[in-house]
């Protein structure tokens, strides 16, 4: 390869365990993947080894950060801090008479009404005495029923600025609807109270129901300062700029996404969607569910026709955040997940994790609590080495572990560490139960594809509990979120709040709002440098039957906003409501159709990499053969056995391998049990199925 032609771009995804990191160059195609461990004290220096490590002649590309056009990151910074912490230096200004309404929150009990007697409401993210109201008021229009009162908002920064509350969440009534006096309490803040960092509700959400509206901005101003010192610590170290993974599919430039940070929450986890999306549509999967498994938790999504399906009603830890997002559920069941005792003397798995530091117990770091892997470890279901051989695993560590949690529960060792992974592959089979059969969907009409590290680990237990068709393992599937960073567009969503029964829809006024979206995504597409050529606006809308409390979002078509496309949005929306709910009002007209909310996304469209056809084995070549390891499968009885390990890059289209066996590569390992098969395709997936299924 020569350097002067060389065009890379890199993909970086931070785990709680792992940096996983992809470079493509553009210029062959040749695609380049490796792993780092991830450094919670300072991600920073998790990405910058990945950086180095994977711009190594050792991986391949003789090439410098001259040569890179491009870096795309995924993060989970902001949503730790969610995760793990309260935030403490946050203060939110609201209108006049309504400083409860955080407390006042919404009547949903976690678990239904049956816990309503046990359940105790949390802490709010800011508590009352740190809430200050100003005068003035809106009404749902925007017009001005009271004018701002600008020397309640001068004493009102002041507090803040006397008390060192530096970050600050603005959300007024109707605000979306006006902005005006959000913006004029931001321009005092300003003034009086240069050290702050703002979030106004307008910029945020622009859109209807003040407590979510309220508790979205303030997770973004909480999260503020911690990402604009990451991102400024990494733009210094690498001496140039790079974009970061949003968690509605696209990515946003650093210098922009410091502005909206709460826009990457789930960033890694959406990112691993869109890359097993775009692997498993390659192959001819256009509809599949997706299994991320890393070091701390799995991310489970579901991919129809190619797109994930997108949420507003996401929620970060206890916080709502309702900024559009890929719909994923997180379980806390990962490689790292710590098997425990309860009170009542029954095993449990996670969601505690002992993550990268110290880690499994295997790893040698300190780790003393049992886990996922040292399960795996202690069955021989993976090598005693992590990473092709960087971190050896200290297989007597795990044995002893393993029986000393035996002896407390009264069980062989055996079953003590198949019962880990069983009670493991229920919590994440009960993840894919949320996202499936909870929607509305049957999980057996979806193959499903796992990756991340740990991902591959458990899916014959999965086919089995689930009644899955059959489950594709990518190639170097501990790099799939990586690789889904170098996948996705730029990508940008603007809402206005227009409530109108459909009867009554002021179709120029629904222009011009559509219009302004527009303009703004133009303005954001501009400053991220694609040519207005390129530019592509998605429209959307939310309807919802008169009466109803929540709405059924449907895309709108381009073009003209006039009768026939008020009429073909309707129809789109009595098509989903049928299909989310299983009926529809679209003849009966005592149930009036009503406009909630206008969507615009705009889109500036990447180079994808191309996913390339693997070359089948030479007529008359053999398959290599396998190495012997003694691994513990118990379906058919015979326990131990000396069990064939294949290397997974010897491995051909075509190939076929009858369980039990495992099949190993750098970032993950694939354990084969009894009476499964696994078959190479034309991509080099291995697409795992019941021998009596095929």
């Amino acid at each position: 390869m020569s350097r002067d032609k060389a065009r890379v771009r890199i993909g970086i995804d931070t785990g709680g365990t792992f940096t996983d990191v992809v470079a493509v160059d553009e210029t062959t195609g040749r695609i380049v993947t490796t792993k780092t461990p991830s450094t919670p004290a300072d991600p920073a220096d998790g990405f910058m080894a990945g950086v180095a490590k994977v711009l190594s002649d050792a991986y391949g590309l003789d090439i410098t950060l001259d040569d890179v056009v491009g870096i795309v990151h995924g993060t989970t910074v902001a949503t730790n801090q969610l995760l793990e912490d309260r935030p403490q230096d946050l203060g939110f200004i609201t209108t006049e008479g309504f400083e409860f309404l955080l407390e006042i929150a919404r009547q949903s009990v976690p678990d239904g009404y049956g816990n309503s007697y046990f359940w105790v409401k949390p802490p709010r993210i800011v508590p009352v005495h740190r809430v200050k109201t100003v005068g003035g008021r809106l009404d749902h229009l925007g017009n001005e029923v009271r004018p701002f009162d600008e020397e309640e908002a001068v004493r009102v920064a002041r507090w803040f600025r006397d008390r060192g509350i530096n970050a600050i969440g603005v959300c007024f009534l109707h605000s979306y609807a006006n902005p005006a006096h959000e913006e004029r309490m931001r321009e005092v803040l300003a003034r009086e109270h240069p050290e702050a960092v703002v979030s106004i509700s307008s910029e945020v959400l622009r859109e209807y129901r003040e407590y979510e509206r309220s508790v979205t901005t303030l997770v973004d101003a909480s999260v503020k300062p911690t990402m604009r010192r990451y991102i400024a610590i990494l733009s210094q170290r690498l001496g140039r700029g790079f974009s970061v993974m949003k968690s509605n599919g696209g990515v946003l430039s650093a210098t922009e996404v410091v502005n909206q940070p709460i826009t990457t929450v789930l960033s890694g986890p959406a990112a691993g969607a869109l890359g097993a999306a775009l692997i498993a549509s390659t192959a001819g999967h256009p509809s599949v569910i997706t299994l991320d498994g890393g070091g701390t938790s799995t991310d489970v999504a579901v991919i129809v026709d190619g797109e994930p399906s997108i949420t507003t009603e996401g929620t970060i830890g206890r916080y709502p955040c309702k900024i559009p997002m890929i719909d994923i559920v997180t379980v806390g069941a990962g490689g790292g997940s710590i098997a425990w005792i309860s009170p009542e003397g029954t095993l449990k798995v996670g969601p505690r994790s002992a993550g990268a530091d110290p880690g499994p117990v295997c790893y040698a770091r300190g780790g003393t609590e049992v886990t996922v892997t040292d399960a795996h470890v202690f069955l021989g279901r993976i090598p005693p080495h992590l990473l092709g051989g960087e971190i050896p695993l200290d297989v007597a560590a795990a044995r002893a572990a393993i029986e000393e949690l035996a002896t407390k529960l009264g069980l062989t060792p055996e079953r003590t560490a198949t019962g880990v992974l069983e009670i493991s592959a229920f919590n994440q089979s009960n993840a894919i139960r949320q996202i499936t059969v909870q929607r509305g969907l049957d999980v057996r009409d979806f193959p499903m594809v796992a990756f991340g590290g740990s991902g591959p680990l458990l899916v014959c237990r999965l086919i089995d509990i689930l009644g899955l068709k059959a489950v594709i393992v990518p190639p170097d599937p501990g790099n799939v979120s990586a690789f889904g960073l170098l996948t996705v567009d730029v990508k940008n969503d603007y809402v206005r709040t227009f409530v109108t029964r459909d009867r009554d829809l002021d179709l120029a006024a629904a222009a011009r709002v559509l219009a302004e979206l527009e303009a703004q995504a133009a303005d954001a597409l501009d400053r991220e440098g694609f040519a207005r050529d390129r530019h592509v606006y998605a429209r959307s809308v939310d309807l919802r039957y008169y009466g109803q409390a929540y709405e059924v979002r449907v895309p709108a078509p381009s073009g003209p906003v006039d009768e026939a496309w008020r009429a073909a949005v309707v129809d789109r929306f009595h098509e989903a409501h049928e299909r989310l709910y299983g009926y529809a009002y679209r003849d009966d007209p005592r149930h009036a159709v009503e406009w909630v909310n206008l969507r615009v996304s705009g889109i500036g469209p990447i180079n994808r990499p191309k996913i390339a056809e693997r070359p089948r084995r030479a007529p008359g070549e053999r398959p290599p053969q396998p190495a012997y390891r003694r691994v513990f499968f118990d379906e058919d009885g015979a326990g131990w056995r000396d069990t064939p390990v294949y290397d997974r890059g010897g491995l051909a289209p075509g190939d076929v391998i009858d369980g039990p066996a495992v099949i190993e590569e750098y970032g993950s390992t694939l354990p084969l049990h009894p009476g499964f098969r696994a078959e190479v395709d034309a991509y080099g997936n291995i697409v795992v199925e019941r021998r009596e299924n095929q």
